[in-house]
Formats: structure tokens, C-alpha cells, sequence
């Protein structure tokens, strides 16, 4: 092989991958083995990058050319080049319609009456393409093959008009093969990869035509004009197809058959139409909200029964998103066999094939013309997405019939859970008030307040503190009573109890949208492997075979120089050749196993250990802040900033760990999601159920780790003066308030939860996808003049490709897990937090209505007939929420030290003296050295106060816990548990009142599975009639030749047949009848041939 530089090629100029084109010339002897079919089959595969056959006519006498080798030679370099023959390919390529009007605004084909049923797009670059006989002007990568005859050459107009590019004649001798790679004058070639994609589309979309969809794609040559853009594949499901897929999925469709709901009769009646009266003003005007008091029955979609269906039209039948659906299982399930060992769309995607894959919108979302023709997306966004309907139902069922039951379910328990969350809040509301009404009156409180008891406390920090009295933190204990107080246990035990209530709700009504949307009995859909499991698996292969190849080698028998086997090996050689002609060898499926996952399974435990670890350490470093920061102020001059100290080092770092919280959720999302692809779940529903436990697990660690702290752990360690615990030897464990930790806690989870709540709707919701859209914008400005004038009637694909991609619900439930922990775990200390969220949700719901319609693509209708693990999520915060409140009112609160100073050492049985009898005494003469205040305004003082249950100095146990210690952590502990089984207790019977199926829905399954059986049964008896009449007529046609023997004339009936009684044979025997399909019974009966199309077209309605 010679290597030479082509005259008519720039080596200079690179590829774009950085391989440089060269001229290769070949010299073939005429008794080479290579035939000029090999040619053939290389011109073939390197069509891609530019393939022209050489002008070289003037070497080969006419006499040689043939005419069918030119045509199918010039065929294939039609089908593998940018402009793909309709005729050949069976894909149009047609360009942008005239007017939106002219395809329904994008909606249709470029005939205007199929519709586009998803879109498949890919960004094209600007390659250089085939040059033409006739554009010679046009330069591109070539290859120019001369023959020595064996391969076909073009005609000789085509070497005239094609010898501009080609070798010249004393370039090339009549026995040598030259190619030549030319790189395209002012164009990249195309690069290696973008034609293996290529090669990978076309396969993929010829796959697509067998399964028998339909597809459109844009003309490529529209394209050239641009360096680079989107290309839209459009994707339609004929009628056939639709009836395919929906039996194979099991759609359920509506059938002509009816009945009547029962109503309710008496007092219940009156009250029904008294509550939809009321309703009335909150419900949206959606067209054909309410059924009335009618319902079709539903049934699994089969061609056998489409008379049983009220087929109207075959274009409106099935809605816009059960198409979608089904178009995309049938992409879900498209293999690539010969191009690339793949299956599936997500597959091609995740390789770059193609850049997404989306159902269409149907249409703008603006309203622009007459309101009642208003398409299903214009409706939702009038009534259901926009923030002036706040106070309406949402349109549930319009949102499962365009978005799915899976996003429906979701929208519908939103709904739920903010209704209940209204009875919440007015119970807060009164908590709140009682606490409001009752702080002039409570007795501890005005102790602390009145400075005439001039209780003397002991310094808060060591040295620059001075003693202080009670009676300055008058107003931390007012506010404190806000929200300790006894309601405040009621409302612990109702919020316990509305958990429960909550969660039974949700049952029920999801059991109602199951009847209701025709979900009760289906199966779940059988899942194909995931991209990146088909990686590893791929790879696990290669390398198993790697290994066989190198353990065969290494046991090949030994041979002599004629080849025949010798010794032992010459036996082993035959047992194997026997084994291998005897029985087959099973086939045994490939799988990753445990020990494939291991290293995932590793990292993912030492990778969450190491975010519970970092979570600490903020929470951590958050409380060093605080008492450094608590130390400086007090050593402060200022006596107005002394007296702030609390307040501001609490508010101050309540803030700093808000945004901690919120910068870790972020890197915990990524976090999680990298640790479920070091697991390699096979299918999608494994790997997001794995997705969101770690999600959780982390950002609930996150959100409530300080919250935990400040309500289990701050005071509990900090020790007594005289024996403090110190941290870093220098400062001290910091103290929970005169008033107590409750307070604090209330600060701290009010701000988190609003904080929470506003950062994250207001930037990460809003702001985040503007700010996207907005880059998106950017980077896709400066067109050309031509293409602005093509970009004034955008159609709906390049509207709908300009949208964000649906990546899923569980950023959305994941929110709103985590207000129901604010709500339900924490609420003894802050009753306010129903209401809060209940404000959130109102706006919650029309934003992600707004996301949903307006700046997302149109997502996959997804089947789901529940939420899945969020219902377990929840379940598990319900019951853990009832232990967290039992310790937040025993340990948090001082409702125990209350009721037990009341009930056994109040001297009158009240609550005067209940704040002396908290308060321990202290010799300041017992401080460390260094530790007592340098300077104190308080005078001489012997004897200092704190907040602990202890021995007073001159005791013997000084300092020791005292009785009223233990008797009070007795009465703690002895609540929790009664508090907790009486909660548990409680529950149990909420539950069990309540059923999970209501009645009406039970009364009616049993009513429909009757008339089912009624309708198969009325089918069966008209199937035999007309059985019957067939046999009849055609044994009045044919009576001799055709005339059925005894016993065959036509079917008897067996004993326990259901079918109508006939006309049997007077001797033929009792035999049972099978029910067939009449299109398995007229198969049977149609032997001629002219009867054939009869049947056919009856069978085929």
C-alpha cells in the first residue's frame, strides 16, 4: 500500500477530531483476493463521510459498464447521504409548513391531518454533504474509487460532470483502487462519532417504521444553512398501532354500556346539595367536571370487542396523553442491533444519540380566541395555574387526563394535605390566643417579672460577667408562656391525632381517583434495565469473554505440524466435540450480583457516615459561634448591648444555620444522587425509591439537627457554677434561657421553616429557571436574517424544546416531606407552624401548576396508583412525631416541673413559689480561681442563684441532685410513656373507624363487576346467534356438497356451558363448548377463497 498526498486535499487542514485526511492508494492485481463486491461494501460503509465514485470513464471502454450496478450503487449513496429519499427510507423530510395554520400550529404533520404524537430531536452540525453530479461547484469530503473493471463506474455524463473533483487520468493506471479523502473547502467533515450517531438514528427510526409508526423529520437541507441547531423527528401512531399497544398495556377505555350512581335518600341527600351549593363559587369552570349521576363502565382495551366501545372518532379516542404513553413504550422497547447493542430511547439519549425525547403540548397556552374552544392546556392554565385561583379546587381529574396519574396523584395529595392543614391552623390559632390571653395571669411569669423578690442569678460566663437579676428577663419568660402553656399539650396530642386522620384521609381518597380514573386491578409495567446498567452489565460481558479467550488459548491442545491432535488431548478434543454436538447448553441470563455492587455499597455507607459527620460539625461550629460570640458581647462596655446578648446571638445564628441548611440540601441532593449510581439499580423505579431514602435520610438530618439540638441537648450538659463544662478549655457549654429552651426552639424552628419555605419557593423555583431560560436565551441569539424571518411562526416543537425538561416528582414531594416534619414533629413548641405551612401551600400549588403547564415540557402520562414511598415516608414521621412531642413537653417544656411543684410541694396548691423552687443555691465562694466576676455593681454577694434541681451548699451532699430532681425526671418519663400510648391508643381506633374503601365505592365495584358479567354474557349469546345464522345460510347454499355431519351441524352445549341452548343433533354426544372469538371461529368456516375478504372486513371493524 502506497500513501501519497492528494492534489485536490489541504493536509494542512485538520480534522476535526485531529486525524489529518490522506490519499491511500491500493494496487490489485487482477488475481487478487479482495473482489470488487469488498469494494462495494466499503464505498457502503463510508458513505457517511462523503462518498463519490471517481470520474474515471476515460479508463473503462463502454463496452464494461453496467447500468444496474450504477443505479443501486447511486441508490445507496442517496439513502446514506443528508437528503434521505422518501420513496427509499419511507421517512419524509419535508421543511417548515407555510403557517402554523397550515399543520395546526405544529401539531400535525406536514399534511395537517396526522398528529404528531411525540419528538424525538438531535442537534445537527454543519457537515459538508454529498456533492451531486450536478453541483460540482459544491466542495465536500469525497472518496474516489478507480477500478480495474470488477466494480461498476458511472456513466459518462456523470464523469463529465463530476471530473472537477476527481483524480486526473494520469493519476491512475487501469489495475490500481485509489481513494481519496478530501476535506470539504469551507465546512468541517463530519466527524467519526457524529456519523456513527447518525448511522444509530437511522436504524433506530427505521426500527420505529417496522413497529408501524409513522415519522417525519425535517428536511436537511434547511438545516444547512444554519452551523448548528436542533433537528425535530416527528413521531405519529396510526390507528393500528394504537390498538396494538393500548391491549398490550391494558388501557382501560370507557365501553357504550352505563349506569346510574346511587344517590343518597334522606337527611344525607339535603346535606349533599347543601355542601355543593357552598362549593359552587370554589369550583373551576372546566368543561365536564361533573359526570352526573351517570358512569360508563371501563374495561382493558381489546380489538376483539371494539363494537363494545363508543368509537366516535379514531383521532380522538384515546386523548393526547394516553398516545404519548404508548408511542413511548414502544420507544422504551425499540432495539439497536446492528449499529449499537442498545434498547430504548433513554439508552440513545444517555449516549448523546438524541438530546431528548417529549410528547407535545396541546398547543399555546394563551387564550387568543373563543373561550369555549379552549384546549385542555389553555383550560389549566386559565383555572388551575394561575395565582387569582387560589381559592378554588384544583381540576384534578382534567390534570390526569393531561399530565398522567402519576403527577395527578401528586397534585391531589397536595390538595389533601393543605385542606387538612386548615382545621390545623384554627386549632393553633386558639393555642396561640389562650397563650396571648392568659400571660397578665400566669403566676410564674409575674415571679419573674416582680423585682421586689430580687433574685440574685450567678454570672452567665467566667470573669467578665457580673451577677444579674431575674427580673431583667421578664420579657424571655412572657414570650415563653406564648407557647408553653397546658393547651400547648392538647395541641401536641390533636396534632398527633391529625396525622393519623391525615394519612386515613389520603387513603380513602386515593382509593376514590382509583375507581374513578379506572385504576383498580392493574398490573405495574414491566420495566426495561437502565442505561448505565446496561453499561456495566455490557462491560461485565467483554470482560468474562476476555477471560475465556485468554483460558482457551491457554488449554489448546497441543497439535503436530499436519494439524492432528495428538496424546490425551486428542481424547479431550473428541469428548468435547461430542458434548458439544449433544445437548445445548443453557443460556444463562447475565446479571450484576452483590459482589458487582460492593465498591457502590461501600462508598455509599462511608459517604453518608462522612454528610451525618459534616451535618454535626456544622451544627458544631454553629454553637462555638455562639458562645464566642456570647463571651465578646458580655465582656462589652456597652450596657445596652450586654442586655441584647441573648437575643442577638440567637437570632445570628439561627440565620447562619438557615443558610447552611440550605446550601447543604443542595450538595445533599447532588450527594444522593451520585450514590445511587455507584449502586446500579437495574430499573427506574429501583433507583428513584433508592434516590429518595438517601435524599431523606440526608436533608432530614440537615433540616433537623440543630432543631434536635436546641430541644434535647443545649443546657442539659453545660454542668453548675463551680463546675462548668468547657470547650476548648476556655469557654463554656452554653445555657438554655431563664424562661427555658422552649423559646429557643420556637425561634429556631419559626426561622428555619419560613426561611426554608420563602429562599427556597421565591430563588430555587422561581428565580433558578428564569435565570436558566434567560442563559438559554442568550446563548441561542444572533440568528440570521433568514432564520428570524423563519422564527416568526415558531411551531410547537421548538416551543416546547425551549422549555425546561420534566426531571421528576421528587424535588416537589421531597419539600413538602419536610414542611410535614415542621408541621407534625416539632409543633408543642411552635403552634403557629399549620398556619405557616398552610400559606405556603396555597401558593405552592399554583406554582408548581405554573411550572407544570407554562415551563416545563409536556411529561410522559405515567400509570401510578398510589405515591408510593412517600406514603411509607410519612407514615414513619406520623408515629415518630408522637415520640419527639412526648419529650419536647417532658424535658423542652416545664409543664411536669408545673404540674409536680403544684400537686406535691406547693404549700397552697397554686403556683406562687413554683420559680424559687426551681432555683438552686450557690456559695460564690466555691467558684474556680479566675472564674468569679472581677467587678460586680450587685455589691457583696455571698450566695447566687441558678435553674437546677441540686443540694444547697450547706447541705451534706452538697450540690448533689436533689429528691425533687428525681421526682420530677420520674413524672417526665412516666409522661412520655402515658402520652404515647395514649396517642398509639388513640390512633388505632381513628384508624379502625375510619375504613380505607369507603362504602359507595365497594357498593359500586361489586355493581359494576355484575354488569360486566352481564355485558360478556349478552355478547356471547349474540356471537352464537350469528353462529348460528352463518351455519344456516351456509347450509342453504351448499346442501349437499357442505352439508354438516351428526353431531358437527353445529356446537352443543355442555353442562356448564353459558351460551344459549341451539339445535343439536338428535344422537351426537354432550360435549362442552368452548368460547372462542368469532375472528377464530370465521377463520375456521372461510375455506373459499372468495368468502375470505367478507370475513376479513367483518372481523376487522
Amino acid at each position: 500500500m502506497a500513501l501519497r498526498r492528494s492534489p485536490s486535499s489541504n493536509c494542512a487542514d485538520p480534522w476535526p477530531n485531529g486525524a489529518w485526511f490522506n490519499q491511500v492508494s491500493t494496487v490489485l492485481s487482477e488475481s487478487s483476493s479482495i473482489h470488487s463486491d469488498v469494494l462495494y461494501q466499503l464505498s457502503r460503509d463510508l458513505s457517511g463521510s462523503g462518498l463519490k465514485p471517481m470520474p474515471y470513464a476515460v479508463l473503462e471502454p463502454s463496452g464494461l459498464k453496467e447500468e444496474p450496478w450504477e443505479e443501486e450503487f447511486q441508490s445507496l449513496l442517496q439513502r446514506n447521504s443528508m437528503q434521505v429519499s422518501p420513496s427509499e427510507d419511507k421517512i419524509p423530510d419535508v421543511g417548515p409548513p407555510s403557517s402554523p395554520q397550515a399543520s395546526g400550529e405544529g401539531l400535525y404533520f406536514s399534511d395537517g391531518q396526522r398528529k404528531v404524537d411525540y419528538v424525538l430531536v438531535f442537534h445537527h452540525r454543519r457537515h459538508g454533504s454529498l456533492r451531486s453530479p450536478t453541483t460540482a461547484s459544491v466542495s465536500q469530503d469525497e472518496l474516489s474509487i478507480v477500478s480495474n473493471g470488477n466494480f461498476p463506474p458511472p456513466s459518462s455524463s456523470e464523469a463529465l460532470a463530476g471530473g472537477g473533483g476527481g483524480l486526473r487520468r494520469e493519476d491512475a493506471s487501469v489495475g490500481e483502487v485509489f481513494m481519496e479523502l478530501g476535506m470539504a473547502r469551507g465546512s468541517g467533515a463530519m466527524e467519526a462519532a457524529d456519523h456513527e450517531m447518525q448511522l444509530i438514528r437511522q436504524e433506530f427510526e427505521a426500527n420505529l417504521l417496522e413497529a408501524g409508526l409513522e415519522v417525519e423529520r425535517d428536511r436537511e437541507v434547511g438545516v444547512l444553512t444554519k452551523t448548528h441547531g436542533p433537528s425535530f423527528t416527528r413521531i405519529h401512531a396510526p390507528w393500528p398501532v394504537l390498538c396494538r399497544e393500548a391491549e398490550f398495556l391494558k388501557i382501560k377505555v370507557p365501553t357504550k354500556q352505563s349506569y346510574e350512581l346511587k344517590e343518597e335518600s334522606g337527611f344525607g341527600s339535603s346535606m349533599s346539595s347543601v355542601w355543593r351549593k357552598v362549593k359552587q363559587p370554589f369550583q373551576p369552570k372546566v368543561p365536564q367536571q361533573d359526570q352526573g349521576s351517570t358512569k360508563f363502565l371501563s374495561h382493558c382495551f381489546s380489538r376483539d370487542k371494539l363494537h363494545m366501545y363508543n368509537i366516535t372518532s379514531k383521532d380522538t379516542f384515546f386523548d393526547n396523553a394516553t398516545r404519548g404513553r404508548i408511542v413511548y413504550e414502544i420507544l422504551r422497547r425499540t432495539v439497536c442491533v446492528r449499529t449499537c447493542q442498545t434498547i430504548g430511547i433513554s439508552t440513545l439519549i444517555a449516549k448523546g444519540v438524541y438530546d431528548s425525547a417529549f410528547p407535545l403540548h396541546d398547543g399555546d397556552y394563551k387564550v387568543t380566541g373563543n373561550l369555549e374552544e379552549r384546549n385542555d392546556r389553555q383550560v389549566l392554565f386559565e383555572e388551575w395555574a394561575r395565582y387569582s385561583a387560589f381559592y378554588k379546587y384544583q381540576p384534578i381529574d382534567l390534570v390526569r387526563k393531561y399530565f398522567g396519574e402519576k403527577i395527578g396523584l401528586y397534585f391531589a395529595w397536595l390538595g389533601v394535605y393543605t385542606q387538612l392543614l386548615i382545621p390545623a391552623s384554627i386549632v393553633g390559632i386558639i393555642v396561640f390566643g389562650y397563650g396571648v390571653a392568659t400571660v397578665d395571669t400566669n403566676i410564674p411569669s409575674l415571679e419573674m417579672c416582680d423585682e421586689r423578690l430580687n433574685f440574685t442569678m450567678c454570672p452567665l460566663c467566667d470573669g467578665a460577667c457580673d451577677y444579674w437579676h431575674l427580673s431583667t428577663a421578664c420579657g424571655t419568660a412572657r414570650a415563653s408562656h406564648l407557647f408553653d402553656n397546658p393547651a400547648t399539650v392538647f395541641f401536641a396530642i390533636f396534632m398527633s391525632l391529625w396525622a393519623v386522620l391525615f394519612l386515613e384521609h389520603w387513603k380513602r381518597r386515593q382509593i376514590s381517583l382509583s375507581f374513578s380514573w379506572d385504576l383498580t386491578g392493574i398490573e405495574e409495567d414491566e420495566e426495561h434495565p437502565r442505561p448505565r446498567y446496561e453499561t456495566i452489565l455490557l462491560q461485565k460481558q467483554q470482560r468474562k469473554q476476555k477471560k475465556k479467550k485468554k483460558k482457551k488459548k491457554k488449554n489448546e491442545p497441543e497439535k503436530q505440524e499436519d494439524g492432528t491432535v495428538t496424546g490425551k488431548d486428542r481424547w479431550r478434543q473428541k469428548l468435547l466435540s461430542a458434548m458439544a454436538a449433544g445437548v445445548p447448553v443453557p443460556t444463562v441470563i447475565e446479571k450484576l450480583t452483590w459482589k458487582d455492587r460492593l465498591p457502590g455499597y461501600f462508598m455509599n455507607i462511608s459517604s453518608i457516615l462522612f454528610m451525618f459527620g459534616l451535618t454535626f460539625s456544622a451544627v458544631f461550629g454553629v454553637i462555638v459561634y455562639r458562645i464566642t460570640v456570647s463571651a465578646l458581647m458580655a465582656m462589652s462596655p456597652d450596657p445596652e448591648i450586654k442586655s441584647n446578648v441573648r437575643v442577638t446571638v440567637t437570632a445570628t445564628a439561627v440565620i447562619i444555620n438557615l443558610v447552611v441548611i440550605l446550601i447543604l440540601d443542595e450538595i445533599y441532593g447532588a450527594v444522593a444522587l451520585w450514590l445511587t449510581e455507584l449502586e446500579i439499580p437495574k430499573t427506574e423505579t429501583t433507583f428513584e425509591e433508592r434516590l429518595i431514602l438517601k435524599a431523606f435520610l440526608l436533608k432530614f438530618m440537615n433540616a433537623y439537627a440543630p432543631i434536635f439540638y436546641v430541644a434535647f441537648f443545649k443546657g442539659r450538659f453545660a454542668g453548675r457554677p463551680g463546675s462548668y463544662v468547657y470547650v476548648f478549655n476556655d469557654y463554656r457549654m452554653e445555657e438554655c434561657a431563664p424562661g427555658g429552651c422552649l423559646i429557643e426552639l420556637c425561634i429556631q424552628l419559626s426561622i428555619i421553616m419560613l426561611g426554608k419555605q420563602l429562599i427556597q419557593n421565591n430563588i430555587f423555583e422561581i428565580g433558578i429557571p428564569k435565570l436558566k431560560k434567560l442563559i438559554r436565551a442568550l446563548k441561542e441569539k444572533e440568528p440570521t436574517q433568514k432564520q428570524k424571518d423563519e422564527e416568526k411562526t415558531p411551531l410547537q416543537w421548538n416551543l416546547d424544546y425551549a422549555l425546561a425538561p420534566f426531571e421528576g416528582l421528587t424535588p416537589e414531594y421531597m419539600e413538602m416531606i419536610i414542611q410535614f416534619g415542621f408541621v407534625s414533629l416539632f409543633v408543642a413548641s411552635f403552634p403557629l407552624a399549620p398556619l405557616f405551612a398552610l400559606l405556603n401551600n396555597v401558593i405552592e400549588i399554583r406554582l408548581d401548576a405554573k411550572k407544570f403547564v407554562t415551563e416545563l415540557r409536556r411529561p410522559v402520562a405515567a400509570r401510578a396508583k398510589d405515591i408510593g414511598i412517600w406514603y411509607n415516608i410519612l407514615s414513619g414521621m406520623g408515629k415518630l412525631s408522637v415520640i419527639i412531642n412526648a419529650f419536647v413537653i417532658s424535658f423542652t417544656s416545664d409543664f411536669i416541673p408545673r404540674l409536680v411543684y403544684q400537686y406535691m410541694y406547693s404549700p397552697s396548691g397554686t403556683m406562687h413559689g413554683f420559680i424559687d423552687h426551681t432555683l438552686s443555691f450557690f456559695n460564690v465562694s466555691n467558684f474556680r480561681p479566675g472564674t468569679a466576676p472581677h467587678s460586680s455593681d450587685h455589691g457583696d454577694v455571698t450566695v447566687c442563684r441558678y435553674k437546677d434541681y441540686r443540694e444547697p451548699p450547706w447541705s451534706s451532699d452538697a450540690y448533689q441532685f436533689s429528691k425533687q430532681y428525681w421526682c420530677v425526671l420520674s413524672a417526665r418519663l412516666a409522661f412520655v410513656i402515658l402520652f404515647q400510648n395514649l396517642v398509639m391508643f388513640l390512633s388505632l381506633i381513628v384508624a379502625w373507624v375510619i375504613p380505607d374503601v369507603p362504602k359507595t365505592i365497594v357498593e359500586q365495584l361489586k355493581r359494576e363487576k355484575k354488569l360486566l358479567v352481564n355485558l360478556f354474557l349478552q355478547e356471547e349469546k349474540e356471537k352464537f346467534q350469528l353462529i348460528q345464522s352463518l351455519f344456516v345460510k351456509d347450509a342453504t347454499l351448499h346442501p349437499k356438497s357442505q352439508s354438516p355431519s351428526a353431531g358437527q351441524a353445529f356446537p352443543i352445549l355442555g353442562r356448564y356451558s353459558t351460551l344459549p341452548s341451539g339445535p343439536t343433533a338428535p344422537d351426537g354426544p354432550r360435549a362442552r363448548c368452548r368460547a372462542a372469538s368469532f375472528s377464530q371461529f370465521s377463520e375456521k368456516i372461510s375455506s373459499l377463497p372468495r368468502k375470505e375478504n367478507a370475513n376479513s372486513k367483518h372481523t376487522a371493524v
